[in-house]
């Protein structure tokens, strides 16, 4: 199946986001903007003070005059320590919020993904939004962006102070703007579609990882882990190569940043020094003008130095606010009545993206009560099958509904509380043990949780836990074996109580010696519900009420076990062939 990537917001969307984002704070926001200002413009007070003390000094001004100028110029100092150490808390604490509501967000609309989306983009996609763009959107936000937004506002009214010194010393220091601009318009071009690459290579690189680690038992099994390795390195050095070309391109982008300080620096002095010469100006107001140019040097060089750092920024926000921007997943109309009755799939022709058919001429309908094993070799399209018939995926040419309703017009959530599925990979939540059973009821009793987990044989492992249903499991707890995890998979299913049951060799991981047990629980989990089980142990399908063999996406037979076993097909050769082995 090929992937297809969560959207991106375009740069117009990404701003009106972070602006209302910004907007829902007004109080919080004016205060930080009030404060960097103040903290900024304090700043000012030293250079413009320091060249009146020259004038003063030249001119044979009186002791007391220039004691007061120097108190000045450290009251300017502390006052701008503190006032700048007090604008970036504040703005630290906007950024937080901003992130939090934003983070939020995106959770919400992650959480909610059709199981249709979610399948095609896989989890790597989510998993690098929801971590490594995260961590740079929280580092503008929280860190940088204040630094940031500090220097602009310095670089601004420091111009203005140059100005209003003398008009000519400030047209001489905008000689610098041109070559400022034209290394940014130079650089942002060429940069941030690296930066877009590069986000996305994160994302495959999250997606070879995350594979590799929830198979880790399979690929063990099948001795593949270099391959998996070699896969990681690929895309790990995909996004080192995309990071080196983004480093080229930034040290040749400084070099022309410091040939225009350099030039505007020349330029003030220069300028300083002719109208010094010609008298029209005086020694102070030079001094103070190249001052305030030198002053810019920091605010400037952080701004371009830190131009990477936005384009990151700019480049993760935009994939956080893809999916924040997502549309809710739609609810079913009222008129929708609850469904009872079969589930019925057809399916024409079904194919990913454009590639190679993989389902075709699928007929398959299920009675209330009634379970249904899919069996086949590997690859004739049984998962594929399972996820249409679980609502999970769409087919590309035909349709799915339960008890006449068709998915679609049951909705998202109405269809995920109907049809339950579970396949061989089964999470567990890190957390006591009774709340991971309560994902599936949040009000169920412990009476009820136990008397699911004894209906999933999970009875004898249970009374073995030091804190029974208060134990904490999963990462960082208790390690569940991988036939454990499958019981609490089904005592979900039991407790969640689904009108259908999609099992997707959901007791596939057990071994030889627990297989039985396991596939004991299955069928009692099963007991009462509609069910369709991709077999992974033809002893599994043998307990069905009906089979469909398939072979390359299409039903080569159906009937049941004896049927299909005096028929002496395809199921009867599969079935000498497992009994021998």
């Amino acid at each position: 199946m090929s992937r297809v990537l969560l959207p991106v917001a375009s740069a117009r969307d990404t701003w009106r986001a972070t602006r209302a984002e910004f907007a829902e704070l007004p109080g919080l926001s004016a205060t930080a903007a009030v404060l960097l200002i103040a903290a900024a413009a304090s700043g000012l007070v030293a250079p413009w003070v320091l060249g009146r003390l020259v004038d003063d000094v030249i001119g044979g001004a009186d002791t007391g005059r220039i004691v007061v100028r120097v108190a000045v110029i450290a009251a300017a100092a502390l006052v701008g320590g503190v006032l700048t150490a007090v604008a970036a808390t504040v703005s630290a604490r906007l950024g937080e919020t901003v992130l939090a509501r934003l983070r939020e967000r995106v959770m919400d609309r992650a959480l909610h993904l059709p199981s249709a989306t979610l399948e095609r983009s896989g989890t790597g996609d989510l998993v690098a939004r929801a971590g490594d763009d995260v961590a740079q959107v929280a580092n503008v936000l929280t860190t940088a962006g204040p630094l940031l937004a500090g220097a602009a506002t310095t670089v601004l009214l420091t111009a203005g102070g140059l100005f209003a010194l003398d008009w000519r010393l400030g047209l001489a220091g905008l000689a610098a703007a041109p070559g400022y601009a034209l290394a940014l318009r130079w650089y942002l071009p060429r940069a941030q579609p690296y930066y877009a690459r590069e986000r996305i290579a994160a994302g495959e690189r999250s997606q070879a990882m995350a594979g590799a680690l929830q198979g880790v038992a399979t690929v063990r099994a099948y001795r593949t882990e270099r391959e998996h390795l070699d896969r990681i390195g690929d895309r790990s050095a995909a996004g080192r190569d995309l990071s080196i070309e983004v480093f080229r391109l930034y040290t040749r982008f400084t070099v022309r940043g410091n040939r225009a300080e350099y030039f505007g620096l020349a330029a003030v002095l220069v300028a300083g020094f002719v109208l010094v010469r010609t008298g029209q100006g005086t020694v102070g107001a030079a001094t103070a003008a190249a001052l305030y140019f030198h002053r810019l040097f920091n605010p400037i060089g952080l701004l371009i130095m830190q131009a990477d750092v936005l384009l990151q920024a700019n480049a993760a926000l935009s994939r956080l606010v893809g999916v924040a921007s997502l549309p809710p997943v739609p609810e079913a109309a009222a008129d929708v009545p609850e469904p009872d009755g079969a589930l019925e799939v057809l399916v024409a022709e079904h194919r990913y993206e454009g590639g190679p058919v993989v389902l075709a001429e699928v007929t398959l309908r299920i009675e209330p009560g009634e379970r249904v094993a899919l069996v086949g070799a590997s690859g004739a399209g049984k998962s594929t099958l399972a996820l249409i018939a679980a609502g999970v995926i769409m087919p590309s040419d035909g349709k799915v509904a339960l008890g006449g309703v068709p998915l679609n017009d049951l909705g998202e959530a109405r269809t995920r509380r109907r049809i339950a599925l579970i396949s061989q990979e089964v999470h567990v939540f890190a957390g006591p043990l009774a709340e991971d059973l309560r994902l599936a009821r949040p009000g169920a009793t412990e009476r009820e949780l136990h008397l699911a987990l004894e209906r999933a044989g999970a009875t004898g492992w249970l009374r073995a836990l030091p804190d029974g249903l208060d134990t904490h499991v999963g990462e960082g707890g208790h390690r569940l074996t991988a036939a454990q995890a499958q019981q609490l998979a089904l005592a979900r299913l039991i407790l969640a109580d689904p009108d259908v049951a999609v099992l997707d060799e959901a007791t596939a991981e057990a071994g030889s010696a627990g297989a039985r047990d396991l596939d004991r629980a299955a069928t009692a989990a099963l007991e009462g519900r509609t069910a369709l089980i991709v077999a992974h142990r033809l002893s599994q399908a043998a307990g069905a009420d009906r089979i469909l063999v398939l072979e390359q996406g299409r039903v080569a037979e159906e009937g049941s076990h004896e049927e299909l076993l005096r028929s002496g097909g395809r199921y009867r050769h599969l079935w000498d062939v497992w009994n021998v082995g």
